[in-house]
């Protein structure tokens, strides 16, 4: 009985997901945002709403419309900005919060990273207008696939690979941000912090045009 992905194939997707995971990306930096704005809470919703989004993506690879995304490139320059300029006023409603006092009553810095609306939508929008997703599904995941074995039985096997291992790396990222979200009682670490979260998003805002 044959296996659905040859042994060293798999192994190497594998450590090749195993370095995109670890690498900061619009992904990673979103999630240690959302650790140091909500807390671990909103860790695990916004890695939720990321792997949804990557569970899209490969659904769309199965159907072929990754092939016609790329066939399309102004339709995904679309996307690619609105969550852009999503994370740009997300990244202006963070500053605005730090140059309000905080809230000494309430343990976790309530910035609006997630502000009017969920921690799990907001990452899943970063992850579906990530250029690095069209990358991976584009380039980096055909070079693995065997066409003379089962496509299906190979798909989810990648998609074990793929979400079990950017669940470690968002989780770790996130958690990161989270412990020092206590700490946004004390005024000069709020504004401190309000400035950062709102840098790393505008980081992840320019990550995710730097391909366009």
């Amino acid at each position: 009985m044959s296996l659905p992905v040859d042994p060293s194939r798999y192994l190497a997707f594998m450590g090749a997901m195993a370095i995109l995971a670890a690498t900061p990306g619009p992904s990673n930096l979103y999630a240690v945002a959302n650790g140091i704005a909500r807390g671990r809470k909103a860790v695990f919703l916004a890695v939720a709403g990321m792997n949804t989004a990557t569970l899209f993506w490969y659904g769309a690879a199965a159907l072929g419309l990754s092939a016609v995304a790329l066939a399309f490139p102004q339709a995904v320059k679309a996307v690619i900005v609105i969550g852009a300029l999503y994370l740009v006023w997300l990244a202006y409603r963070a500053l605005a919060a730090g140059f309000s006092p905080p809230a000494s009553d309430d343990s976790h810095w309530r910035a609006p990273v997630t502000a009017g609306g969920s921690p799990y939508w907001g990452a899943f929008l970063v992850q579906i207008a990530n250029p690095k997703m069209i990358l991976f599904f584009g380039a980096v995941l055909p070079p693995f696939l065997d066409f003379r074995r089962p496509l299906p039985a190979q798909f989810v096997m990648f998609v074990i690979a793929t979400i079990g291992l950017d669940v470690i790396g968002t989780l770790s990222y996130g958690f990161g941000g989270a412990a020092l979200a206590a700490r946004m009682t004390d005024p000069r670490f709020h504004r401190g912090f309000s400035i950062a979260v709102a840098v790393v998003l505008m980081a992840v805002a320019a990550l995710i045009v730097s391909r366009l």
